[in-house]
């Protein structure tokens, strides 16, 4: 069981909170809506620039002390803000948005996460849609946080849909979905890489799960590179801000 705060959502709008003072209450409020009496998995969701991050870590750490979770994590974090964390307590996993269409993780917080022992966990890991080769056309429909991301706009998303379609050809040769190759490609960056495709529907749960029987080679990964090059993709998400706040989104 995994679950996050950090992220306040009210009439107002969206807003980070992660005041030392204000954790356990958030904690026991996720504890009573899930109907459990520990968390295993317990994220910070985004760094309050309010607030020191060993700080929060520190109030994090005294909700395992008193066994209401067992072990913490961080989501969307520098290398820095790793550092401070675990400085404070020990931390198991580290989230962040990594995907065959977005490996910039790959140059600073996955090295960094691996150096502190902590577990990679790869959030939008079909990079959002767009590597499941069946993405909407557009435009995105209302409330749809893709209309804002540079990567899924005009020439942009076409040169990453060419992309996408070489991707399709090279599914096809294993015998599956162009999903199922791109999961399969972050399952083969390492045995620490724990991909969390979200889905509403359960055949599409099921259908994920199957990228884990999907086995890559070294020259399987190297096509994959040599056909959808990391130089090539198209859009940067650093400059969207969707949750309105003065930290990019996840």
């Amino acid at each position: 069981m995994a679950t996050k705060f950090g992220i306040v959502r009210g009439p107002d709008g969206v807003r980070l909170d992660a005041h030392p003072d204000r954790v356990r209450t958030y904690c026991e409020e996720s504890l009573r809506r899930l109907g459990v009496d520990v968390i295993d998995l317990y994220y910070l969701h985004r760094v309050d620039p309010e607030v020191p991050v060993a700080e929060t870590v520190g109030a994090m750490a005294a909700l395992v002390s008193d066994g209401l979770v067992r072990q913490l994590g961080l989501s969307e974090v520098s290398p820095a803000e790793f550092e401070a964390a675990r400085a404070v307590h020990p931390i198991a996993a580290v989230q962040m948005e990594w995907s065959l269409a977005w490996r910039e993780p790959e140059d600073d917080i996955v090295p960094a996460a691996r150096a502190g022992g902590a577990g990679l966990v790869a959030y939008s890991p079909l990079g959002r849609g767009l590597l499941t080769g069946a993405l909407p056309a557009e435009p995105f429909g209302p409330g749809d946080f893709r209309a804002g991301d540079p990567r899924f706009a005009g020439e942009t998303l076409a040169a990453n849909l060419a992309l996408v379609d070489a991707l399709r050809t090279k599914a096809s040769a294993y015998g599956v979905s162009t999903g199922q190759l791109a999961l399969a490609w972050l399952l083969a960056q390492g045995d620490d890489v724990v991909p969390i495709p979200g889905s509403r529907n359960p055949d599409r749960v099921v259908s994920n799960a199957a990228a884990a029987d999907v086995v890559l080679s070294a020259g399987g990964l190297d096509e994959l590179n040599a056909v959808a090059p990391r130089s090539a993709w198209r859009g940067d998400r650093r400059s969207f801000a969707a949750y309105n706040t003065s930290r990019s989104s996840g």
